[in-house]
Parts: C-alpha cells; sequence; structure tokens
C-alpha cells in the first residue's frame, strides 16, 4: 500500500510552496510528494521543488484538463472566484492508495503522514475547528433540506484532509458538480470560497466513514492562524487551551508577510538552512483578507 502528499501550486506561490515542503522535509525525508499544477505556470516551483525537494509531477495532466473543462461546462466562467481550486480533486485518481492533500499556505511541525494511520478505521479525514463556526463560507440554512445536524457537524476546512484512493470515481464527481449546480441556494459563496462548500457536499453526501482528529480522546489543538492564543516554542507553536504542540498552522484567509499572524514561524521555515532577508519590500497597498480583518478585530479586542 502507497501513502504520499498531494499539493497544487504555480510559479505564483512558489514562496509559500517552500515553507511547507521545508516543515514536511524537517520531520520527514521519505514520504513522496506530487504537484498537482494549479495551472499552466508551474515551471519554476516544478523545477525547484523537485531538486529541492523530491517532488514529482502529477502523472495525467489531461485528466486536470478534463476536471476544468467539466466543471466550466456544468458551471460555467463566473460561478467560482478561483475554479482551479477544484485541480486538488486529481488526488482522488493519482498513485498513492492513500494520500494527504495539504494547501501551500500552510507549514507542518509533525511528521505528518502519520496521521494516515487513523484511515485503518475510516476512510476520510480531517483535522481542523471549522464546524465550530457554524455552517457559514460553507453552505446556507437550505442544506438542512439535505443533512441532519450531525451531518453537518462533519463539514471541514478544504485546505488539509486525507483519504484513499477509488472511493470518488471521475464520473461520479462530475455528477455531484452537475447536482450542486442545479441547487446554489444550498451553498455560502459570500467570502468568496470556491471549492470548499461543493466538496464537503461531496463527502458528507458520498463517505460515511469520516473522521475529524480534533475529536480524538484526550483533545487536540487547534491549526488557524487566526487564533490568538498560540504560543511558540522553538520551532513549534503551542495550543495552551489543550497544553498540546500544533501539528500545523494554516493561514486560511490571510496574505502571508510581515505582519501576518504567526509571521515569524512562517519565516523561520521559509528561510531554515539559508539567510533571512534583512528588507522587505513594501507592497502596494490592498484590501485587507477576510483573515486579517477578522485578527484586526481579534487584537482590538484583547488588545493583543
Amino acid at each position: 500500500m502507497s501513502r504520499g502528499i498531494y499539493i497544487t501550486a504555480n510559479d505564483k506561490v512558489i514562496e509559500q510552496g517552500i515553507a511547507l515542503l521545508k516543515s514536511i522535509r524537517k520531520y520527514d525525508s521519505d514520504t513522496p510528494i506530487i504537484l498537482i499544477p494549479y495551472d499552466d505556470n508551474y515551471q519554476t516551483v516544478a523545477e525547484r521543488f523537485s531538486r529541492d525537494y523530491g517532488v514529482k509531477i502529477y502523472q495525467d495532466l489531461k485528466l486536470i484538463k478534463r476536471l476544468s473543462n467539466k466543471l466550466k461546462q456544468i458551471f460555467g466562467n463566473k460561478f467560482f472566484a478561483r475554479p482551479n481550486q477544484f485541480h486538488k480533486q486529481a488526488c482522488w485518481f493519482g498513485e498513492f492508495d492513500e494520500f494527504l492533500y495539504i494547501d501551500t499556505d500552510i507549514v507542518v511541525f509533525d511528521k505528518i503522514i502519520d496521521n494516515l494511520n487513523y484511515l485503518n478505521e475510516c476512510d476520510f479525514l480531517c483535522f481542523d475547528y471549522q464546524h465550530l463556526g457554524g455552517i457559514k463560507n460553507v453552505f446556507t440554512p437550505e442544506i438542512y433540506q439535505v443533512f441532519s445536524q450531525d451531518e453537518v457537524k462533519d463539514i471541514f476546512n478544504g485546505g488539509w484532509w486525507a483519504s484513499k484512493k477509488g472511493l470518488i470515481s471521475e464520473q461520479y464527481l462530475y455528477d455531484i458538480f452537475a447536482e450542486c449546480a442545479t441547487h446554489p441556494e444550498y451553498f455560502d459563496f459570500s467570502q468568496k470560497t470556491s471549492d470548499q462548500p461543493i466538496i464537503n457536499y461531496m463527502i458528507l453526501k458520498s463517505i460515511k466513514r469520516r473522521f475529524n482528529i480534533v475529536r480524538r480522546p484526550g483533545k487536540a489543538p487547534g491549526s488557524w492562524a487566526g487564533t490568538s492564543h498560540f504560543h511558540r516554542e522553538g520551532d513549534k507553536l503551542m495550543d495552551g487551551t489543550v497544553n498540546k504542540p500544533l501539528e500545523y498552522l494554516h493561514w486560511a484567509g490571510f496574505r502571508i508577510e510581515p505582519g501576518c499572524p504567526y509571521w515569524d514561524i512562517w519565516e523561520h521555515y521559509r528561510y531554515l538552512g539559508e539567510a533571512k532577508p534583512t528588507y522587505y519590500p513594501q507592497k502596494t497597498e490592498r484590501k485587507k483578507s477576510l483573515g486579517q480583518r477578522i485578527w484586526n478585530k481579534v487584537k482590538k479586542s484583547i488588545n493583543f
């Protein structure tokens, strides 16, 4: 049985990808990693990731093209803010029997692939507290026509999840797309999320043996960079509410740049083994990300 990690990236996110891969390789030099191209601009990341971290390119690029074409055919060109996020669904048809998918705006603090041992008892894994925020950014209340309240408590963040090859067929994926396109009222795209509502729908409907690792006995640490109570110990973060080290940190909703939450820990992993820059050029002022707006409110409320 083969196990491995999938990531998606293009040349635009090379810095994030390097930080993620350095963190993975710090704790795990052997697990194979495959890059699913986010778009056609991936030659630089492919070369760098292959040379420095042993990353391979997803073999069936024609399948990724089919996914994109079918998505546009079913939903049209304006339904999603970032339709290429659906490329990660190529995980179901790749070379690993059991796989972990990780977004590039993450760094890990452990041998993260070992979490796949939970798949001995289930078919799908996630590892986050997304469900505590309710259904926003995933579903609207209309979803309760389809799923029970208990089922909806299994919603997850699409940046970290694991499963098994063969549970979802290519045709079934397209069938789910078509079903979702028929019922846009089920989904909350108000914050311009793309794949997360649709993939949550697919998993809740298709895979019954699900497990969120935060529900394991003895509690589990958080993982979102918008959480203010983590503190650094060496090259890791601790969650003081459960007195446990984080296994990964996800900057979902944030631009990773100086001033963002836990910038120091991201910078540490990005420049692991090399000199840090002494100067970061000022970027053009842009509208703050959703995560940054939430973070600013949190800091004000606790005088952080």
